[in-house]
C-alpha cells in the first residue's frame, strides 16, 4: 500500500477504519438510536485491538506518534464504556464537566493520534483523512439524542 512497510500500512489500515466506523456509527445514531445504543459497545471495545496494534508499533521501533494513538483508544473506551454502559450516567445535556472534558479531551486525542501522524506517511492519506474527520464531526454534533428525545 503506497511502498508502505508493514507496520506503516497496518497504522493507515485501522486509523481509516476507526474513523469510518465512527461515521457508521454517528450515521445510526442520527437515523436509527436503537440500533447505535445497542452497538455502541463495540465502538468503546474495538480499543482493545487497537491497543493490540499500538503495542506491535512500539515493540516494532517506530515512533511514538504511531503507537499513542491505540493506548489513548483504550483509555477513551474503558472511560466511555464505564460511564456509558456500566453507570449510565447522563453527563452530555446538562453537561457534567468532570465528565466531559476527560471524554472529549481523550475522544479528540484518539482522532488526532490517529489524524496526524498520517501527514508523516503521506499527504494524499491525511487529506483523506480530513474529509472523513469532517464528516464523521458533522454526523456527531447533529446525531446527539436529548434525554427528552429519547422518550
Amino acid at each position: 500500500m503506497f511502498g508502505l512497510e508493514c507496520q506503516e500500512a497496518s497504522f493507515v489500515i485501522w486509523a481509516f477504519l476507526f474513523q469510518i466506523i465512527l461515521i457508521v456509527h454517528f450515521a445510526l445514531r442520527k437515523w436509527r438510536f436503537n440500533i447505535a445504543k445497542r452497538y455502541g459497545p463495540i465502538v468503546y471495545a474495538l480499543g482493545i485491538p487497537a491497543a493490540v496494534l499500538s503495542m506491535f508499533l512500539l515493540l516494532g521501533g517506530k515512533t511514538w506518534s504511531l503507537w499513542i494513538g491505540g493506548f489513548i483508544y483504550l483509555a477513551w473506551g474503558i472511560f466511555g464504556f464505564w460511564i456509558e454502559y456500566v453507570r449510565k450516567i447522563q453527563w452530555r445535556n446538562p453537561p457534567r464537566w468532570p465528565i466531559f472534558g476527560p471524554y472529549v479531551i481523550l475522544y479528540l486525542a484518539t482522532i488526532m493520534f490517529y489524524w496526524w501522524p498520517l501527514a508523516l506517511i503521506s499527504r494524499p492519506l491525511w487529506n483523506a483523512y480530513a474529509v472523513l474527520f469532517v464528516i464523521s464531526t458533522a454526523l456527531n454534533a447533529t446525531s446527539h439524542k436529548m434525554p427528552d428525545d429519547e422518550k
